[in-house]
């Protein structure tokens, strides 16, 4: 079974400290192009990418371009500035979903960034039948929406969502469905690292012959621009339909990996 990591508590003051690591991997992108652009095309699948908490379209630009390179069809949620696990915007992202399997005839894949991830976990079980597979990266799909996140994080969630901060739109019966494991194959991302939301809220448990957490060294700000992230993404991206195995590193970016992550299996 796929496991959560065995934390428990809120991330470290010094890894939340230390996020403005988020700018030295965007830095650092540009170098890893090169082995970036060997990594298989896509087979040309829909893919929709949903962007984290006061975060918008534009933060997900490097996991757009990189995808659309490969050759899916990449769309973003188009519902401006996540301000929080709305409903408004839960019931127009599975209408989206829906839409967007209608309009390729295939089914899509979500690839989701903090809440996002959580958002994608909703549509997944809202139309599984829509949905080839979940990507999470750092999301809190294991709590009540993030109930280990850092301090300031849940601050903002009160001052701009909800002044009863995450759990209010947690405990709604719809968002509940998010909390059980998902209906296809899940790979959970997540950094031991992470200053905005720990590894344990990041990671669940599961069937390991369709879900897995998958650890990746960096920050939480920096998931997107990540270039070992956007290796993984694209790694889980093009598998088969119906022939989804765990992720196992290889070549020169897993050596990489396992060299910076201390792990020759993820966890």
């Amino acid at each position: 079974m796929a496991k959560r990591i065995s934390r428990t508590g809120p991330p470290s003051p010094l890894h939340s400290l230390m996020e403005f690591r988020g700018l030295l991997e965007l830095a650092a992108l540009p170098y890893a192009v090169p082995l970036l652009m060997q990594v298989p095309r896509g087979d040309g699948h829909p893919v929709l990418l949903l962007p984290g908490f006061m975060a918008d379209e534009k933060t997900l630009f490097a996991l757009k371009y990189y995808l659309d390179y490969l050759g899916y069809h990449v769309e973003t949620w188009g519902f401006g500035r996540n301000v929080g696990f709305q409903l408004k915007h839960a019931k127009a992202l599975e209408q989206k979903v829906r839409y967007m399997h209608h309009k390729h005839g295939r089914k899509l894949s979500l690839v989701g960034w903090s809440l996002g991830g959580v958002f994608a976990m909703y549509a997944t079980h809202r139309a599984p039948e829509c949905v080839r597979s979940v990507i999470t990266l750092g999301s809190p799909v294991s709590t009540d929406m993030g109930s280990e996140t850092s301090a300031l994080v849940k601050a903002l969630y009160r001052a701009i969502a909800h002044p009863m901060g995450p759990s209010a739109h947690s405990a709604h019966p719809r968002a509940k469905l998010m909390h059980g494991r998902p209906p296809v194959p899940a790979s959970c991302l997540y950094s031991l690292s992470d200053g905005v939301v720990p590894p344990q809220d990041a990671t669940i448990e599961g069937d390991p012959d369709m879900h897995e957490n998958i650890r990746v060294p960096g920050s939480h700000v920096g998931l997107g621009f990540n270039a070992l992230v956007l290796w993984i993404v694209a790694d889980r991206l093009a598998q088969t339909e119906g022939k989804w195995e765990p992720f196992q590193p290889s070549g020169l970016l897993g050596r990489i990996y396992q060299f910076t992550t201390n792990a020759a299996v993820p966890a």
